[in-house]
Order: C-alpha cells, then structure tokens, then sequence
C-alpha cells in the first residue's frame, strides 16, 4: 500500500466479510494518535482486544503503550495497516484534524470500522468524501463527538419536536475554549526533532516546515494548516444539539468577525452566523429560516433576561447553547446536557429516542461502547451509531463552514453557499483580500510601535483551497466521483 495511491471505489454489492459477530466476541482494534485523546478512546473500548497501537510521538504516547503493552507499536499508520490489515476489525482515529480523512478514508475502503475523532475532518470537501464512503461500505462510523450520544440532547430534541418552545428562528453557541495559544505566526527558529519523534509524518500531507515545539502536542489545534482552531475543536460538541433538533444540513449564507487571525493561525475570538433555510415542517412545529449564532474566545451572546441573576452562560466548563423560540427559550450546557426552559416550567414529555446505556456526561465510555455495539451488528440489522458518518460528516460541513467564515473575512461580505456543489456563489475570480502576516511590536525609545504587514491573496483561489485542500508529500485520498 502506497502513500499516494488512487483508491477506486466499489460498489456495495462487492463488499464482504462484515456479517454479525456476537457481542462477546472481541474485535480487534488498532489505535492512530494515541499520546491524548486516543488514549482515553482506546481505554473506553478495552473491552476489545487492542492490537495495535500507532503514534508520531512515542515519548508522548508512552502512558498508552503501558496501557495496552500487547500491543504491536508503530510510527506509520501505513505500515500498521499494511501488517495487521488482515487482523483488524476496527480503527481509532485521534491524530492531529489535518490527517484525519486520509486514515478514515483508508481504513474505510479496506471495509474496517472507524472512530474518528472531530472534527470529523480538515476541509469540507473531506467530510463529503467520508460520508460517501460510508453510503458505499457497510462499516460501523462515528465521530468522537460524546455528547452525542448523551441523555440530555435526546431530552432536548423530545422538548423542541414536541413543540415546548416553539418555533426556532434563532439559536446561540458559545465555548470558553481556545485553552491553547492561538493567533500564532509561524516560528522561525528551527529546533532539533526530539528522539522518539517522526516530525515528516505528523507533517504529513501539510506543507513541510522545519520542526519546532510550538507546534506539538496539543497546540496544533491553533495552526491552519494542522487543526481548526477553537472553532473546529468545540463546534461539533456545542452546536450538536441545535444541529439535531432543528434538523438543519446547509447554510445558505455564512459570515464572521474575529480579533486578528493571520495567515498560520486561528483567532483568539470569534463570532460567525449562520443562515440556514426553511426545512420540512414536523407534526408540532413548523422549521422557519433560522440564525444560528457562535461565539469563542471570551464572547458570549446578550444574556437573556429571564436568566436568573449569578446564573452563567458557561455551566459546565466547556459551552453551551440557546434556543429562542416563539414561546420559551431552551438553555443547556455543551453538548445537550441539562437542558431547562428560561421560563422555569419543567415539560411533561414521555421519552422515546434510544438512550445510550451510561451516557449521562462527558466522560468517555458510552460514545465508544455504542460505536462497538453497532460493529458487532450485521449491516442489514445495524443501529447506527448516533454520530455514524451520514450524520456527523454533514454536521462537520457546516462546522468547517464556520471556519471558512472566519478565513474570508477580509472580503467584507455575506458568503452565499451552495451546499450540493460545496462552493461559494458570490466569491469573483478577481476578489481580493488581506490577510495579516505578522503583527509586531516593540517599544522604542519608550514608546510603543507596532509593524503590522499583510498579503493579500485571491479570495476565489484561496477559498477553493480551505474546500478541498492540495496534498502535499505524497499524500493522497481515495478518487470518488463528489
């Protein structure tokens, strides 16, 4: 299997060897990015048989592979597929945002099961592919968004489709987070790579630089062209809710406003709104058009008035979000959980969605179990994962969507989006903007002086690329017809 190798896709009819398996039956699961958040995955699914274990950064990963020390240890999640390919059921994808698709993708067409971490995707252009690999190959998917699968966001769209609140026109998210440095130019200092370290392939498909601490663990997630930022990191948890009850898929028209983001790295703060149109009417509620509102950073929205006094926005250490409707407000910490109405009155709904055995908070375990229920399903008979790729890969569209506002905000507009061709309508061929290089200080002879330079860039041109981005080093992804 090589790096930069086409991959045809397939009809579904000539898949096989993905039929029932017992649920005591232990899959056998390998784990790529496992020095954070993989970790915690891998534990969550250690009622499995975890046969492999692939990082870029042994010395960080170190608390894993004691975790699991049967496990076969590897730098290159291709040699690990090339190896245990025939061996393994199932993938944990937890590497850096930039390499997600490519092993997803991979993983998928050698009809193996994934977990993958969110942002589900780099680009958006990525998302549409995994999700219709996932229309093709009859594997068990999920995005590692746990919230997902909790109590509270079933609780959530139970009040909203019962009508409770009424008609939705506008809906708020918010986050504390970045808790990582952000509005970072590149460094120019070039550092020596740390032993244990394989600085090429956490570069992989990205631009190559030299290696420096800046960039990992952890505060790649400030860097374009390795994370998303606050943005891409909290979205897919925060705005999941509102995603799900208001059943929303394409924005219509995207803007936003930041403090300074440059060319390297994401904002400290920001705020974007999306516009989404109308949707079907339910039996208790009509979907009118709807503003749907995101702020990070530090920015909250007004505070409504019937918030109780000393009461905050940010109730759980992570986020929240508000649904405005024509009869009551909904208010509910990040991911769903605790939601209450403004008005104090509590809804006498009787439950119906399927509950997720455990799913009660954030913690790892019932998002990852769930996932392995569904591997163990055949196909035909399968109960898909909440967040399986049909779902999460249209949600983390629009997510990256919210991404690109912040990235084009130097054309001063409303973008208009066309969803089914994922591209921009009223972006010209000849559009610039600038874009922050560098924004300096220092002070001289005791007073400040600042040295602020910009590029400026077609917007068309770049705008294409934050789409569907250019593999570099070889990389490739598989060729479907989009």
């Amino acid at each position: 299997m090589t790096a930069g190798a086409g991959i045809t896709i397939v009809p579904s009819f000539a898949v096989s060897g993905l039929g029932h398996k017992a649920p005591s039956d232990k899959l056998n699961i390998v784990g790529i990015g496992v020095g954070g958040k993989g970790h915690g995955n891998l534990t969550a699914m250690n009622t499995e048989n975890i046969i492999g274990l692939c990082d870029i950064d042994w010395n960080y990963s170190q608390r894993c592979f004691d975790t699991f020390p049967k496990a076969k240890k590897y730098y290159d999640w291709r040699k690990m597929f090339d190896e245990l390919g025939n061996s393994m059921d199932a993938v944990m994808v937890a590497t850096a945002d930039h390499t997600h698709a490519a092993i997803a993708a991979m993983a998928m067409t050698m009809n193996k099961h994934v977990y993958c971490q969110k942002p589900l995707t780099h680009s958006v252009y990525e998302s549409r592919l995994l999700t219709k690999l996932a229309e093709v190959y009859p594997v068990a998917t999920q995005m590692g968004n746990q919230g997902n699968s909790g109590d509270g966001v079933r609780l959530l769209c139970e009040w909203v489709w019962n009508g409770e609140i009424g008609d939705v026109v506008e809906a708020h998210a918010w986050t504390d987070r970045p808790i990582w440095p952000q509005g970072l130019e590149r460094p120019t200092e070039a550092m020596d790579i740390p032993k244990n370290f394989n600085w090429e392939l956490f570069v992989g498909p990205a631009p190559m630089r030299p290696y420096h601490e800046s960039y990992t663990p952890w505060n790649w997630r400030g860097f374009w062209d390795f994370g998303t930022g606050a943005f891409g990191d909290m979205a897919c948890h925060v705005i999941d809710p509102i995603y799900r009850a208001l059943k929303l898929k394409y924005p219509e028209a995207i803007s936003g406003s930041s403090t300074t983001a440059n060319t390297e790295s994401a904002p400290n703060a920001e705020k974007v709104q999306f516009d989404f149109p109308a949707r079907e009417n339910m039996d208790k509620i009509k979907m009118p058009a709807v503003k749907v509102h995101w702020y990070d950073g530090g920015f909250l929205p007004d505070r409504p008035e019937l918030l109780a006094d000393g009461i905050p926005l940010i109730n759980d250490g992570l986020g929240g979000c508000l649904l405005v409707g024509t009869k009551d407000t909904l208010i509910c910490d990040c991911g769903g959980f605790n939601p209450r109405l403004l008005s104090g009155r509590i809804p006498e709904v009787t439950p119906y969605l399927r509950r997720v055995p455990g799913s009660v908070d954030y913690s790892n375990g019932p998002h990852e179990q769930d996932w392995i229920r569904a591997c163990k399903e055949s196909p035909e008979n399968r109960i898909e994962g909440s967040a399986s790729f049909d779902y999460s890969g249209p949600f983390n569209e629009m997510v990256l969507l919210g991404v690109l506002a912040i990235r084009l905000q130097g054309l001063n507009k409303i973008l208009k989006w066309d969803g089914e061709n994922m591209k921009f309508k009223n972006i010209a061929p000849n559009d610039k903007m600038k874009v922050v290089e560098t924004f300096g200080f220092e002070m001289v002879k005791s007073r400040p002086k600042w040295n602020v330079e910009y590029v400026e860039l077609n917007a068309l041109e770049s705008a294409n690329e934050y789409i569907e981005h250019t593999y570099n080093n070889g990389w490739s992804l598989p060729e479907m017809s989009i």
